[in-house]
């Protein structure tokens, strides 16, 4: 799980123990789900209120440490570097770039965790 840049051991140990070392999550949508960063959109009959937000119904300190760890990564990850260019030249706000920065980054961390392996920023032209 720390070959994942922006997961250190501190972030990587808190992360296994919210998630109750990911038991009863099959896909990477649970753990979203799970940490609460899922988005929600607040509607009423057909109209909708407002932008999309995230839910908050899970753990507030995991979203803290993915905060922390998406701001190290948005720096340091290379898929997480160029998703937030892409979505701020888009006009994504920074904040709203960084959330989608820490489902970025739960979803390698799951990759990792559920495959047993390490991180490669290169897998797919690996593969091919």
């Amino acid at each position: 799980m720390q070959s994942v840049k922006g997961i250190g051991k501190k972030a990587a140990a808190e992360i296994i123990i919210y998630t109750k070392a990911f038991k009863g999550m099959e896909n990477y949508k649970q753990l979203i789900s799970y940490a609460g960063l899922s988005p929600v959109e607040y509607s009423s009959g057909s109209s909708i209120k407002g932008r999309t937000k995230i839910c908050k119904q899970g753990g507030k300190q995991l979203r803290h440490i993915l905060y922390m760890g998406a701001l190290n990564a948005k720096e340091n990850n290379a898929a997480c570097k160029a998703l937030f260019d892409r979505l701020v030249a888009n006009g994504k706000n920074k904040k709203a770039a960084v959330i989608a920065v820490c489902n970025k980054l739960l979803k390698q961390v799951f990759g990792c965790v559920k495959n047993k392996s390490l991180y490669q920023d290169n897998y797919l032209k690996n593969i091919a």
